[in-house]
């Protein structure tokens, strides 16, 4: 069974095709960027022939992206577009819809019921996967949503403190996100440790990142609530802010509602802080280490933020047997790493400060003997959704 996996951002496209009969092989990936733009960058290997292609090349919309993507794997990964059992998608958000989903017209209007909670995420994704349906009409499409990690939140973690009337009409809750990076890393902790009843702290450190308090492989709360603008800083969306600063801004300060929506969703977070250096945190080190104060003070709020978290998700579970990072920061920046887990060692977390140097995928960097475990792991989003689409398709067949 072959399952093509894609994950469509506003101006890029990344996909996967695995073979799930043959031990999960990845047998082509690849992707496109600057879409939309005037010369776009086309990438593509197929794992079965060995070869790989780049190229420069114009894509206006997803769909001069997705046709490129099916021309590449007709040339030399399957004969026909009938080899692909489904396209599954890492989707985002959707009124009253959780888990894995086919996407119909229903499902579709549920995410755009939710456009604006996640105006960066479900309308090009919406966009994309109807366009993907009239290029490939006979297939299947299936989307695993990433609220569903968090689905059995108790009502104390999910619940916000508004008039219960309202939270209920319009279904205002705590959602959280990055479910299948989550899902992820806490499953490869319980196999690795050898356990299921653990406490873990997940964290999915990226441009966009959350936390999650894992307890017997369920996530009890999430820093990401409603939408994706909560929890820590991230590149240039802001992470946890007082709320009346916005009706300030607007009513002493002069600034537009509109303004400041902009600003809170592409201008804030590491890139407002750094005043405007970069929301790429490499960028951000290079400039803080030659002496810019305001890009230090983004990364000591950043490592911060996360360490609170850390401290109040122990707390909430009783302890903590690991702490995870994943992600493109997680997994490679040792700063970051380093400052969220200085002060923690009353908890039993004991960092290596040699093993966080430069650590291999699934390291454990904690200290020989120390009571918690801190792995830095490759997550791996695309795996999770072709199990569950793999596994919805067989449900299908078996009714």
């Amino acid at each position: 069974m072959n399952i093509l996996i894609c994950n469509v951002g506003s101006t890029s496209l990344k996909y996967q095709l695995f073979d799930m009969t043959a031990g999960e092989r990845v047998l082509a990936a690849g992707g496109v960027e600057r879409v939309g733009q005037a010369k776009g960058l086309f990438y593509h290997k197929n794992n079965r022939a060995g070869d790989s292609t780049q190229l420069e090349a114009s894509f206006p919309t997803h769909k001069e992206a997705i046709s490129k993507m099916l021309d590449y794997l007709l040339a030399g990964c399957i004969r026909s577009l009938k080899e692909i059992a489904c396209v599954g998608f890492k989707v985002v958000h959707a009124k009253g819809v959780t888990g894995v989903q086919y996407l119909t017209d229903d499902v579709l209007q549920a995410m755009a019921d939710f456009n604006s909670v996640a105006p960066a995420h479900n309308p090009p994704y919406i966009a994309a996967i109807r366009q993907f349906r009239a290029l490939m009409p006979n297939t299947p499409m299936i989307g695993s949503f990433e609220t569903a990690f968090h689905a059995n939140m108790p009502p104390e973690a999910y619940l916000y403190p508004i008039p219960v009337e309202l939270s209920r009409k319009h279904a205002i809750r705590r959602y959280g996100f990055h479910g299948a990076s989550l899902e992820y890393l806490s499953t490869w902790t319980a196999k690795e440790m050898g356990r299921e009843d653990l406490k873990l702290v997940c964290c999915h450190l990226g441009g966009s990142g959350s936390l999650c308090a894992v307890k017997n492989g369920i996530s009890i709360d999430t820093t990401m609530g409603m939408g994706l603008q909560c929890g820590v800083l991230q590149n240039n969306r802001i992470g946890d802010m007082d709320p009346y600063i916005i009706f300030h801004l607007v009513e002493e300060c002069g600034m537009t509602l509109e303004e400041v929506k902009l600003m809170l969703q592409s201008k804030s977070g590491l890139y407002g802080m750094s005043g405007g250096v970069s929301n790429d945190l490499r960028d951000i080190q290079k400039a803080a280490e030659a002496g810019n104060e305001d890009c230090q003070n983004a990364i000591n709020a950043y490592a911060y933020g996360i360490k609170k978290y850390i401290g109040a998700y122990i707390a909430a579970m009783g302890g903590v047997d690991a702490v995870v990072f994943g992600g493109g920061i997680g997994r490679r920046s040792i700063q970051v790493r380093k400052r969220a887990l200085e002060g923690l060692e009353c908890f039993g977390i004991r960092l290596d400060e040699e093993k966080n140097l430069n650590p291999k995928g699934g390291e454990d960097i904690s200290v020989d003997g120390s009571p918690v475990r801190i792995y830095v792991v490759d997550t791996n989003e695309e795996i999770i959704v072709a199990r569950k689409a793999k596994a919805l398709l067989e449900k299908g067949k078996k009714k």
